[in-house]
């Protein structure tokens, strides 16, 4: 499978052949579900609690005497049928949702997501990414440019996409190294977001509708996920 690859100025210079192995994964949409699920409930905050009744202030004398008041008997005035008291079945923070899944299957899922992009020609490769300056008005112009030149020839506005959303941006740009000019200019650029490839996520893969990446991100990707890595 060929890729063509861009200049800045969003003119094409060459072809490039990927890794079957990375970029032509047939998509198993259960396992890309599972592994989004995985990762979404790991990230989850567990801010909900509610105390018991021995996490309630108070409480601690008994409310009458045992016998004899012809009440019903009373241990304590924070016994959750009591108002004030704690709360039987309610939210804690010992809640555990995270979940597993084994590290060939999260490979798996996340070739298969940068495969779909590739079939869709949402995933646009430039030869390399120079902007001397940290200025956003640079990054700008840069993300201007692969839009007008780039995903508008491309079948980037593929069927299932929101037509009227077509204009706004929602763009992924995987860097191999750190950048402080790149990451600083970008930061600005609303529906940009800026990531080195080793952090890559199946979340992010999917939050953002096109991929831009340099020909030595392709590479990288190509030796952690492809047929040079050490781990498949």
């Amino acid at each position: 499978m060929q890729i063509k690859i861009y200049n800045q100025q969003g003119e094409a210079i060459m072809d490039y052949e990927l890794d079957p192995k990375v970029f032509d994964i047939e998509v198993n949409e259960g396992l890309v579900h599972q592994a989004v699920v995985t990762q979404m409930a790991n990230q989850r905050q567990v801010l909900a609690h509610t105390k018991g009744r021995s996490e309630v202030r108070g409480g601690g004398k008994k409310p009458w005497r045992q016998k004899g008041t012809g009440r019903a008997r009373a241990g304590s005035s924070r016994s959750p049928i009591w108002i004030g008291g704690g709360v039987t079945f309610g939210p804690t923070k010992e809640r555990n949702f995270s979940k597993s899944l084994p590290i060939k299957m999260k490979r798996k899922a996340l070739t298969m997501v940068l495969s779909d992009k590739v079939n869709h020609q949402a995933m646009i490769v430039l030869e390399k990414i120079d902007l001397k300056e940290a200025k956003t008005k640079e990054s700008d112009k840069l993300v201007k440019t692969i839009e007008n030149k780039i995903l508008k020839n491309s079948s980037s506005l593929r069927e299932g996409r929101d037509k009227d959303k077509f204009d706004k941006r929602s763009i992924l740009i995987l860097i191999e190294k750190k950048d402080d000019n790149i990451t600083r200019s970008l930061k600005n650029l609303v529906g940009v977001e800026v990531k080195r490839i080793e952090n890559i996520n199946i979340v992010d893969l999917l939050k953002y509708h096109d991929l831009v990446l340099t020909l030595d991100g392709v590479k990288g990707l190509e030796k952690i996920y492809g047929k040079k890595s050490k781990n498949t």
